[in-house]
């Protein structure tokens, strides 16, 4: 069997979902429905920024106005979360694959120039300026990529761009059982709750908290450890 390299499935993730955006975006964003509504998908959007952000403010403000803060997302296809993020924060920066997605995406946020759109390589964050982020986010992305390596590298990435002590909150695809092909761009690589502790620590993250270990949506907090003063 040929071995598929990480460049070959970068590549295949990018036409993967360039391909998506063409035939369907707001379907294969949010599967729930195949002929969204411009106010029935970026509800949605309003609704996963409720249920996952407004209700942890306290570990993602840390005592600081929301609006004051500037924000990381990962994955954000068409808009649909990005232009909730700016409502809610002070900047939003956000990359995604695939350059279909950032069109719309760029359209949607049209309207909110808090928020900036970036195609990134899918395997690093380097498009994004190096500037401190206060918090970074992403849902329903690295369910989709095949590559357990490219996964921690999003995450050392992320780590690199947070401020000591801000939280990096994702989700990651936690049913193993699911059968994982190197060549598929929907389905991705599967980690266990110790493979994501081991990757945090790998990463200089402390996993403060967990949810949904064995499920698609696999939570985790993973907190950039403060920076430490040693004692002469």
């Amino acid at each position: 069997m040929e071995e598929i390299t990480i460049e070959h499935q970068l590549e295949k993730m990018r036409e993967d979902w360039d391909a998506r955006a063409r035939e369907n975006a707001r379907y294969y964003v949010a599967t729930g429905s195949a002929d969204w509504t411009d106010e029935a998908f970026f509800q949605t959007g309003r609704e996963t920024v409720e249920q996952y952000i407004l209700n942890d403010l306290e570990n993602i403000c840390q005592g600081r106005a929301a609006k004051s803060l500037r924000v990381l997302e990962i994955g954000c296809g068409a808009g649909r979360v990005t232009r909730a993020l700016a409502d809610t924060f002070g900047e939003v920066h956000a990359v995604d694959v695939s350059g279909e997605m950032i069109q719309l995406a760029r359209k949607a946020c049209a309207d909110r120039p808090n928020a900036f759109l970036y195609q990134n390589n899918g395997k690093d964050l380097d498009v994004v300026p190096a500037i401190p982020f206060d918090f970074a986010f992403s849902s329903i992305v690295f369910q989709h990529i095949p590559s357990h390596e490219v996964i921690e590298n999003y995450v050392r990435e992320t780590h690199r761009l947070l401020l000591p002590g801000a939280l990096f909150k994702f989700q990651l695809q936690g049913n193993t059982s699911l059968e994982l092909k190197p060549d598929d761009t929907w389905v991705g690589a599967a980690f266990t709750e110790m493979d994501a502790v081991e990757m945090a620590h790998r990463c200089g993250f402390e996993p403060r908290y967990r949810h949904g270990a064995g499920s698609q949506y696999f939570w985790l907090w993973f907190f950039k450890k403060p920076f430490v003063l040693s004692v002469r």
